[in-house]
């Protein structure tokens, strides 16, 4: 079998920092064919630098070139446009975080990712992290911990810079900056903190527990910032469980080190995954404690796992992710939801949901 060709459209600094050089771990597997952003010279930086053949500043330049899977790492603004294009022509498609701006343009990626045959899944790094995995994996093994009641989310990282348009986040390439409008203009970020940051806490807690958002009131803060700060919000989950959203951007931490807290309580038991302290509890009645055991570090972000899992799908080694654009919708639901309420000073329905999208063959025609 040829190399899997590959074209980034959105080179940006978390492209250079994270997904290109997990990418060069399977060169021999993987054709970096062509590459896409804007900016004459930081385009001719990153074709230099990784080896593509091709550079452009138009995205449909590179899927010209028929690649076989695409990262599409631009702004949130663009991802739908994007996605979309890089579906049609064939392509395995990375979506990075946030999925899009809108549900509806979330669902459309979906639909379309079913109809053409090809796997779509979303850039949420924690869904691959130990932290997690062992998480969802004990939660499935002794049944979960029936009807969940209630969900909260407790995230704080070290973006306040980087949203307040003064800086740039601690692992960010040197040579590659982020574009800070990327960030802070709502017309392409759509938001803050939320998007930024909490749609990764999202991710996680929705594919743990199989939720789906049915309700957001909220309140956001800038304190100053172009986009928000501070986000806080109740949720109403399909089936009756309420819960809690709260994120914050915070100053550089000495150890750089984010927080992350995912808790749930159910008829039947409990869960808690602590991101930042590499510990997950579970309990559940009639079984009582589970020993789930994380190895250090097992809690810290790492976005390793979504572009192997696109390189995996695409070959047919594996036969789903854990971050499909299913689960990138439903956070999308909820985000949309969120914002909308926050504007609106109001109670905010989430979005319809569709039919299930449909199955998604394993290998490469």
């Amino acid at each position: 079998m040829r190399p899997l060709r590959l074209c980034v459209i959105g080179a940006g600094s978390w492209v250079a920092v994270s997904h290109l050089p997990n990418l060069a771990e399977r060169r021999d597997v993987v054709e970096f064919v062509g590459v896409c952003r804007l900016g004459g010279d930081r385009l001719r930086h990153m074709q230099e630098r990784w080896g593509f053949r091709i550079a452009s500043e138009d995205y449909r330049v590179v899927l010209d070139l028929e690649p076989d899977i695409v990262v599409v790492a631009s702004p949130a603004a663009l991802h739908h446009e994007h996605a979309m294009a890089a579906l049609q022509c064939g392509a395995h498609v990375l979506v990075e975080k946030p999925f899009t701006l809108r549900s509806g343009e979330a669902w459309a990626l979906v639909r379309e990712a079913a109809r053409v045959g090809r796997h779509l899944v979303v850039s949420f790094g924690y869904n691959y992290r130990p932290a997690v995995t062992l998480a969802k994996d004990a939660f499935d093994r002794v049944g979960g911990i029936g009807a969940i009641e209630f969900a909260s989310i407790e995230m704080s990282s070290t973006t306040r810079d980087l949203l307040a348009g003064v800086g740039s986040y601690p692992s960010a390439d040197p040579d590659v900056p982020p574009d800070t409008a990327t960030w802070t203009d709502p017309a392409l970020a759509g938001g803050g903190y939320a998007h930024a940051q909490l749609t990764h806490a999202l991710g996680a807690l929705l594919w743990i527990s199989g939720l789906q958002g049915e309700e957001v009131c909220a309140q956001l803060s800038n304190v100053g910032a172009p986009v928000e700060l501070y986000t806080a919000a109740h949720v109403r989950f399909a089936g009756g469980a309420i819960g809690t959203i709260a994120g914050s951007a915070t100053h550089r931490a000495a150890d750089g080190r984010d927080v992350l807290t995912l808790a749930m309580t159910g008829a039947e038991g409990e869960l808690r995954v602590e991101c930042h302290n590499d510990a997950v509890r579970l309990f559940r009645r009639g079984v009582g404690s589970v020993a789930v055991d994380v190895p250090p570090g097992g809690g810290a972000y790492d976005c390793d796992g979504p572009v192997h899992a696109l390189v995996d799908l695409a070959l047919g080694r594996r036969s789903a992710s854990s971050s499909p654009g299913d689960l990138g919708a439903r956070t999308v639901e909820i985000l949309e939801a969120l914002y909308q309420s926050a504007a609106r000073r109001q109670g905010e329905r989430v979005g319809p949901r569709p039919e299930p999208a449909g199955s998604i063959p394993r290998r490469l025609p």
